[in-house]
């Protein structure tokens, strides 16, 4: 990538600019450039998209979202000490960096993008899931963005494409199935970053639905998903009883067995109780 950019190599920037990754911020840096630019295809065609990227560092794989011909890419950043490396990229890139200092959590991106629109990001483990959380739960549906291509540990990917009956099934897969296409696209090892996490990582591709696979009332059905999985190990009528004041007729008439567990039913059968829980 460095030949192919001309920028130098991201060991040389991370020495530079004194750059150590802080566990506090959740950061772990990818430093193959051949990986990051393989983790930006993997986020489709981007030559006439705006991509946001979040937790950049110091800028591995915005360089790969670059090079693989991002219209613009709005970065950002918590750490001001990326900034100085970030600034670097920009000025390689005239007009197609915008690097933002502040935390995710807070700022509304939107003002700053030109739809169509991909997320694409190495997120710092420690708001991950709470970031996916808030990009599937939008007030409004189609969501601001197409695409999500986004790297977790490995554990939460999982559970981000988990089936019915499987150990990782449960609230996350049920809001990502809902609205989007969900997909590992690529594992990887502790050794490919810096400093090495103690799990492997893995990089996942959703794709926003036009609609929902299922009719429901958004807010009932995580109302649902949230106490059904709450107290997985109880029997849906004892975990839902605070739902609803007749849940065990409600659950037989969605087709659900009042004595079964969450991790066994199905996206089709939330979705039904949903309904029916909504209509009173």
């Amino acid at each position: 990538m460095a030949a192919i950019d001309g920028l130098p190599p991201l060991r040389e920037v991370i020495r530079d600019h004194e750059l150590v990754a802080k566990k506090s911020l959740g950061q772990n840096f990818l430093l193959d450039l051949n990986l990051t630019a393989k983790i930006a295809r993997a986020a489709g065609e981007l030559s006439g998209c705006d991509v946001l990227e979040v937790g950049p560092g110091p800028g591995g794989l915005t360089r790969g979202l670059l090079a693989e011909g991002a219209r613009r890419v709005l970065a950002v950043e918590k750490d001001s000490r990326c900034l100085p490396a970030l600034a670097e990229i920009a000025a390689h890139y005239p007009g197609r960096l915008e690097v933002i200092n502040g935390d995710a959590l807070e700022i509304d991106v939107r003002a700053h993008l030109t739809p169509p629109i991909r997320i694409a990001a190495n997120l710092p483990y420690n708001v991950g899931t709470e970031l996916l959380i808030r990009w599937l739960t939008p007030p409004d549906w189609p969501p601001f963005w197409e695409s999500l291509t986004l790297m977790f540990q490995k554990e939460v990917a999982e559970r981000i494409v988990a089936k019915p009956g499987t150990d990782h099934y449960g609230r996350l897969a049920l809001l990502a199935q809902w609205r989007c296409e969900a997909r590992i696209v690529m594992v990887l090892p502790p050794e490919a970053f810096t400093p090495a996490p103690k799990v492997h990582s893995a990089v996942v591709h959703l794709r926003a639905l036009p609609e929902p696979r299922f009719p429901a009332d958004p807010k009932v059905l995580q109302r649902v998903v949230a106490a059904a999985f709450n107290q997985r190990r109880k029997m849906l009528r004892a975990a839902l009883k605070g739902v609803h004041p007749n849940i065990e007729a409600l659950l037989e008439e969605a087709g659900i067995a009042p004595t079964e567990r969450a991790e066994r039913v199905s996206l089709e059968a939330f979705c039904t109780l949903a309904r029916l829980v909504a209509r009173g």
